[in-house]
């Protein structure tokens, strides 16, 4: 069984993510942007550059429907393939659901055939990162850095150029396409 071929078998039993699928494990991280190595964390773990929300659940709970609550604040995933954003093509970003932070560029998408949007790589430094140990096998979860939304996991089984997978949650995102206005940052 070709790993594409093991990916899809697992994502239609809900398992996609976990680590052992893929032959590989991860080391723990605790916050550490993109665009940095695992080994190298860049002082003061986080980017400068976005601050981060001070906003509590309730706020989050208030404004948001509850599926994209639950998986953004509740580190839910939905199931694999409901996505209509896992067969979206245009040109454009993919911003946070919850606090409107670009996230990721679509030349930065490609189709894992697990389900869910995947992406090669984040926009630089957006996204924090925390072993997630819920599948027992440890596997690297991936936050907005700005409202700490949960994204999805990723992966080292991805294409060239970064050999990873950004396996996004549909519903944790929304697209912009090129040429329509960004919306204002929330929260």
């Amino acid at each position: 069984m070709t790993d594409l071929h093991r990916r899809k078998f697992l994502a239609r039993l809900g398992l996609s993510g976990l680590a052992v699928a893929a032959g590989t494990v991860f080391a723990p991280l605790v916050l550490v942007p993109t665009g940095c190595s695992q080994a190298d964390p860049p002082a003061g773990g986080q980017d400068n550059s976005i601050t981060p929300l001070d906003r509590d659940n309730d706020y989050w709970r208030e404004i948001l429907p509850a599926d994209r609550y639950r998986i953004l604040f509740r580190e839910g995933t939905e199931p694999a393939f409901s996505s209509p954003l896992d067969a979206e093509w245009r040109t454009g970003t993919y911003i946070c659901a919850a606090c409107f932070l670009p996230l990721f560029s679509s030349a930065d998408k490609y189709d894992s055939g697990t389900g869910w949007p995947s992406f090669t790589r984040p926009l630089p430094g957006v996204m924090g990162t925390k072993t997630d140990y819920r599948l027992i096998l440890p596997r690297t979860e991936y936050h907005c850095i700005r409202c700490t939304g949960h994204q999805g996991h990723v992966f080292n089984d991805g294409p060239e150029p970064t050999g990873q997978r950004w396996c996004n949650n549909g519903l944790a995102l929304e697209f912009v396409p090129l040429g329509e206005g960004m919306p204002e940052l929330r929260g």
